[in-house]
């Protein structure tokens, strides 16, 4: 079986707007997702979560065109099915972690991926799934 990597919104945020050292750490996924060497997943509610994020600053034009630039990715969409909201919603019932980071972490769990993230708030789920930190500049 292919490595499976599941990425959160601040992940697939940071390539988008270039933030080294995560940027090229996210694009070297990507790539090896594209050569079919890993699987490289985004649930919807994190997509949407990206989508959110560059509206509110770019406008909705602009989260549009962004979003149809992902679609072209080698980035495997996962649904927010019944389960996966179940899901979710346990993570955040147990930890301080917002609603949409429960769906990052229940499809990694899910997937038996590891999340790829540089959020602080979920290094605290590392006894539960393998995470990726992905460093900041500065």
């Amino acid at each position: 079986m292919k490595p499976r990597f599941v990425l959160d919104a601040w992940a697939l945020l940071a390539f988008l707007q270039k933030e080294e050292p995560a940027a090229s750490r996210v694009k070297t996924l990507l790539e090896e997702a594209e050569q079919g060497n890993v699987e490289l997943f985004i649930s919807i509610i994190n997509l949407g979560e990206v989508a959110y994020s560059i509206g509110k600053v770019k406008g909705e034009h602009e989260a549009e065109a962004t979003l149809n630039e992902i679609r072209r990715l080698a980035l495997i969409v996962v649904p927010a099915t019944e389960k996966a909201v179940s899901a979710a919603a346990r993570f955040k019932m147990h930890h301080a972690i917002s609603y949409a980071d429960g769906f990052a972490a229940a499809a990694a769990e899910e997937l038996g991926a590891v999340l790829v993230t540089g959020d602080p708030e979920l290094e605290q789920l590392a006894e539960r799934l393998r995470i990726e930190k992905l460093g900041r500049s500065g």
